[in-house]
């Protein structure tokens, strides 16, 4: 059974109690007998393994990157070299 931890609305007093996950026992503080409200905490979560870090998202290479851009780069030079009439001619 897992234990829940509960505070008091009027002195802040925190305390335990373990009941089932389903149970919704009515509760009273046991110092001043006021409503108490049910403590939520962050849930701890690991990641492990590849695809976690933003190592695993770069690109394989700096280089590729510009490679690739110069690559479309060039049939739009051509395109405007023939265009202008300044390309050479066989």
């Amino acid at each position: 059974m897992p234990t829940y931890e509960y505070a008091c609305r009027s002195c802040e007093h925190h305390f335990d109690v373990r009941h089932g996950a389903d149970e919704r026992p009515a509760l009273a503080c046991p110092m001043c007998r006021s409503e108490v409200r049910k403590v939520f905490h962050a849930a701890g979560i690991i990641f492990k393994g590849s695809g976690w870090h933003i190592k695993d998202y770069a690109p394989k290479s700096a280089g590729a990157d510009t490679a690739d851009a110069a690559k479309a780069a060039e049939p739009a030079a051509k395109a405007a070299e023939s265009s202008s009439g300044t390309a050479e001619k066989n």
